[in-house]
């Protein structure tokens, strides 16, 4: 979340998501540990999405101001995070050796396909960029003329891809702010399609998604309770849906439990269990942490 005026985030507000998170720290059950990770870099914060190696041991992040870092997760014998190491932010480049220009830096959503390839996709001018490597030049990816249509403060937050290499991505919000959320699928061999319709539950909007090991889309939402801070919530779906989807909610965080969870990684963890990590945006606001938060599923 890079310009949420809409969001009407004071600095009370974020103070009490702070003071609430601090005062109850477990939250639903399934709770593995959160952990904030912090280093002294002006690019350091803002961070909209996470991808994980399959151990959960390494990773790579992203903010919504055009640049990502990587590193290594180190965990204890329980599998909570002790620490993080990492590379400094970089910018991203543009499909040249320089970065993005800052008017369409608004990175949001991050997916790794298999192969590595690396993929993000943007608000403010609605796309999405792929990337052999970050440090490597962009090419864009052909973009469907419904995008042009989508809302440029909420547009493509969510991006995950599946096995087959095959994105999935749906906006924020729709322009009308109401009714379901269409969901994109793009197929190198066959381009772009509208598979299903993602569907509108209250006041959660989606910023985050991934594929799981177990082949279904999770999708994270995210609701703002103005003084009562954000909760967080993310549903399950089979991407073979058709028409409006049916969903499971597999996890729901009270208001105020956690900050601005922006990006998701779903993994499968030594013990066998399929494990939610998820990374809150900042906001470069000093009121607020860069926390990491993880769920383990029940079986």
């Amino acid at each position: 979340m890079q310009r949420r005026a809409r969001l009407g985030l004071t600095a009370a507000a974020v103070l009490v998501t702070g003071l609430q998170g601090a005062a109850n720290p477990s939250g639903p059950a399934g709770f593995v540990g959160r952990h904030t990770w912090k280093m002294e870099d002006p690019l350091f914060g803002g961070f909209s999405g996470i991808e994980l190696s399959d151990d959960g041991s390494r990773f790579v992040a992203l903010s919504d101001r055009g640049s990502w870092t990587e590193g290594t997760i180190r965990r204890d014998a329980t599998g909570q995070i002790t620490d993080i190491d990492a590379a400094p932010p970089e910018k991203l480049k543009a499909q040249d050796e320089a970065p993005l220009k800052s008017n369409r830096a608004d990175s949001e959503g991050l997916a790794m396909a298999p192969d590595g390839t690396l993929y993000v996709s943007f608000e403010g001018a609605a796309r999405i960029l792929r990337y052999p490597a970050f440090g490597r030049s962009a090419e864009n990816l052909p973009s469907p003329p419904e995008f042009r249509d989508l809302p440029k403060n909420a547009a493509l937050e969510a991006l995950a891809v599946d096995a087959q290499g095959r994105l999935y991505t749906l906006p924020e919000d729709t322009r009308q702010g109401t009714g379901a959320f269409p969901v994109f699928r793009y197929d190198p061999e066959t381009g772009w399609s509208q598979p299903f319709l993602f569907p509108r539950d209250g006041t959660f909007l989606p910023v985050g998604a991934d594929f799981g090991p177990d082949g279904q889309l999770y999708v994270l939402e995210r609701q703002f309770r103005g003084l009562g801070g954000f909760a967080s919530r993310v549903r399950a779906v089979d991407p073979a849906s058709q028409g409006i989807a049916q969903t499971q909610t597999v996890l729901e965080t009270a208001p105020g439990q956690y900050g601005n969870l922006e990006g998701l990684a779903v993994w499968r963890d030594a013990a066998g269990d399929v494990r939610l990590t998820l990374i809150a945006d900042d906001n470069f606001l000093f009121l607020l942490s860069t926390e990491i938060v993880e769920y383990r599923l029940p079986r």
